[in-house]
């Protein structure tokens, strides 16, 4: 059962037992962002799955044991004063400032977690297209806990036939992936490629394994890109 805390002028669920994670949102772009959060299903949603993160602002959220959801940032979000009427240039959730457990529309950066299985496993995902970098930290924890680092503006080298521009034609904002681009089951491991063993790395996701190295470029990109830990606490750091 969650309560609710006033904590650095934000909401975020307190939820008790000592083994709760800790995610710090930090927000190091220059542009203000709107982080948004989904969570698995029949899991609690956290924040009301999103909020406004100012330059160099952060926020905590606290996840209670055996959570599993994702985080993503959407960006150029626009809102009128109740928050439930607007829109975001990348990773919109259906013009809610709060998304209510609607996902980011794609392109957009993910780390995704799933908590407590018995340890906790941990990703950032361009599986679904990129918008703006996303890395995690973790910290406190036992196992491996590696950093996933995705520090690359991938918009900046995007493929043409990936782009998304600003209004139609202005600068490159996003970068879509290729399943989102061209839907053909050679780039989404779907139908006859619904395979490891067949479905490959495409010379697209190459441009996003090449920016991005320990982050998924497309599905079947496990080996390099799952990593775990136990009892930590994560940094979640956007640009």
């Amino acid at each position: 059962m969650a309560s609710w805390l006033l904590f650095l002028g934000s909401l975020i669920p307190f939820f008790t037992g000592s083994n709760a994670a800790v995610f710090t949102l930090h927000n190091r772009c220059k542009e203000t962002i709107w982080p948004g959060t989904q969570s698995g299903a029949g899991h609690p949603l956290l924040i009301n799955g999103g909020l406004q993160l100012n330059p160099n602002e952060t926020t905590n959220i606290v996840a209670p044991t055996g959570w599993s959801g994702r985080f993503w940032a959407r960006s150029g979000c626009k809102f009128d004063k109740s928050g439930k009427q607007g829109n975001c240039t990348t990773g919109d959730c259906g013009g809610l400032l709060q998304c209510g457990g609607i996902g980011g529309a794609p392109p957009a950066s993910l780390a995704e977690f799933t908590l407590d299985s018995p340890e906790d496993f941990y990703d950032v995902s361009l599986v679904d297209g990129f918008n703006m970098p996303v890395s995690v930290v973790p910290s406190g924890g036992s196992g491996d806990c590696s950093a996933v680092n995705c520090r690359s503006d991938l918009n900046l080298q995007c493929p043409e036939k990936l782009q998304v521009r600003l209004d139609g034609g202005g600068e490159t904002v996003a970068c879509k992936s290729a399943c989102l681009a061209f839907n053909q089951p050679q780039y989404c491991c779907t139908g006859a490629y619904n395979n490891p063993q067949i479905c490959k790395p495409s010379t697209y996701s190459e441009v996003f394994k090449k920016a991005c190295p320990t982050a998924y470029s497309y599905p079947y990109d496990d080996a390099t890109s799952v990593f775990t830990c136990k009892g930590a606490k994560y940094l979640i750091i956007f640009c």
